[in-house]
């Protein structure tokens, strides 16, 4: 089977080399990675917050794929809007194929009203996708008795490539909803690894829902359902999550259906500054038995602050 992998991403690099369209790592815990679903999230919970993800997408197919994530943002008063870091990192093949994201967000918060404000985010940043060519396998080192026994006759044109990278956002609270929307890469920088151009496609995304307390004053503990929606388009690339998060105190679940593909089962505990969630996604497609899945694990920690001197609503979106 890992033969078989080398394979196929050694054909995709050589049937297409000035047209390979690529795809953003994804997250199934959106919103325990806020910046990188939306920048105008930055400085959405106003204190200083820290989030953690790994991820491992489909373990039972060798060369699976491993993202790890880190954002930190904060409410600066000065600025009169959120500032943010994010750096991503994506593993595929084993490492063959790896990709570095790091980005910085600013995004101003203007208060319309009492419960209503809309936020605004511009994010640059730079990455960079490498390949380790060394893991490839191409037909041409193939003996149909003895296997991998010839050196490939393909040239390696370069082993990695960086460009800048721009991305914006929007962000309207509500009462008890709350609406963004992103587009990522706005100038689709080329990525290609052959020398020839391969544009990364505009990444489209929009995200909404809203919170229903189930609790009867605000002398008990905190109850609330939280139906959400989101849409994400890349190229051909089209994802649409229905889901539902709950939460009871510290405790913590949700559901969601993708697109019709995985179901999504996700837990966690958040107390007081802290926050842990896990989540798993069942594929329900062909794919059922072979994938064993995608487990995910998010950790977030949120500083204790003062509140600015004007006051802004910390957004209502979940943690997970």
């Amino acid at each position: 089977m890992k033969h078989v992998y080398k394979i196929l991403v050694g054909m995709a690099f050589l049937s297409v080399p000035v047209a390979l369209k690529a795809q953003d790592p994804q997250f199934t815990q959106f919103y325990a990675n806020p910046l990188y679903l939306n920048p105008a999230m930055a400085g959405g919970k106003i204190c200083p917050r820290i989030n953690m993800n790994y991820r491992k997408q489909w373990p039972g197919i060798s060369g699976t794929y491993t993202t790890v994530g880190f954002s930190y943002d904060q409410f600066v008063h000065q600025v009169k809007g959120g500032v943010g870091l994010m750096v991503v990192h994506d593993r595929a093949g084993e490492a063959t194929l790896n990709t570095t994201g790091v980005g910085a967000v600013y995004a101003p918060i203007v208060r319309i009203a009492k419960n209503v404000q809309i936020s605004f985010a511009i994010q640059a940043g730079y990455w960079q996708k490498s390949v380790n060519w060394s893991k490839l396998n191409f037909g041409d080192q193939i003996d149909a008795q003895r296997g991998f026994i010839y050196s490939t006759a393909e040239q390696q044109v370069v082993d990695r490539v960086g460009n800048f990278d721009v991305s914006t956002g929007t962000m309207l609270t509500l009462k008890n909803l709350y609406i963004g929307g992103a587009v990522h890469h706005l100038f689709e920088p080329n990525e290609s690894l052959l020398g020839g151009t391969s544009k990364l496609p505009r990444k489209y995304t929009v995200h909404g829902g809203g919170v229903i307390p189930l609790s009867k004053s605000r002398y008990e503990s905190e109850t609330y359902i939280s139906p959400n929606i989101l849409y994400q388009q890349q190229g051909d690339f089209k994802q649409l999550n229905l889901g539902m998060y709950f939460k009871k105190d510290a405790i913590m679940g949700g559901v969601w259906y993708r697109n019709s593909d995985s179901f999504i089962l996700l837990i966690g505990l958040e107390q007081k500054q802290f926050r842990v969630g896990y989540s798993y996604d069942l594929t329900v497609s062909k794919l059922t038995n072979a994938t064993a899945g995608s487990h995910e694990l998010s950790l977030g920690y949120t500083l204790s602050c003062k509140p600015p001197k004007k006051r802004y609503r910390p957004d209502l979106c979940p943690s997970m």
